[in-house]
């Protein structure tokens, strides 16, 4: 699944650098639970084994996707998306 896909599924309308439109995430999110605050989206999944899954978009950030993972002993990871391809941050 292709950001672009996630973006319309949820109907949200915000300006992200180009690239990332066309950058590949993980489907679990198409069945995330979305919120809003503050024109920041964030979209929340736990899957079945426990890990919860967030995604978070603010087209305002340095870093205007940001994906962690937390697993259920507390382990956290993730990347950054910064505003050019290789703007790239592992968490």
């Amino acid at each position: 699944m292709i950001l672009k896909d996630l973006l319309a599924c949820f109907d949200i309308n915000v300006d992200l650098p180009e690239y990332l439109y066309e950058e590949s995430f993980n489907e679990v999110f198409m069945k995330g639970e979305l919120s809003k605050a503050n024109n920041v989206y964030k979209i929340v999944i736990k899957t079945q084994k426990e890990v919860i899954h967030t995604m978070i978009i603010d087209s305002d950030s340095d870093f205007p996707v940001i994906i962690s993972s937390e697993l259920p002993n507390g382990a956290k990871n993730g990347i950054k998306f910064g505003k050019n391809k290789d703007d790239l941050k592992y968490i």
